[in-house]
């Protein structure tokens, strides 16, 4: 993140970052991916952990095996 962050991307994508992580460092990563995203840097997060996406996300695409079932705000598609 910090390599990609160095060249000052408008565009960060993140994929499956919390891979591995314990509910302590995905906090964390949660934490950094705030801070990026209020220095003005769009965060486009592919991820399975549903509480970090819902907890971070301002708008959720769900696949399933490739096909779109689902885009809304975290709430609708939580539903």
């Amino acid at each position: 993140i910090a390599r990609a962050l160095a060249t000052e991307p408008q565009l960060l994508a993140l994929d499956e970052p919390a891979a591995g992580m314990n509910a302590t460092e995905t906090g964390q990563l949660k934490q950094l991916i705030e801070q990026i995203r209020n220095d003005g840097i769009t965060v486009m997060l592919i991820e399975h952990d549903v509480k970090l996406v819902m907890g971070l996300c301002d708008r959720v695409a769900v696949l399933d095996f490739g096909s779109k079932i689902a885009e809304d705000v975290p709430a609708v598609v939580q539903k």
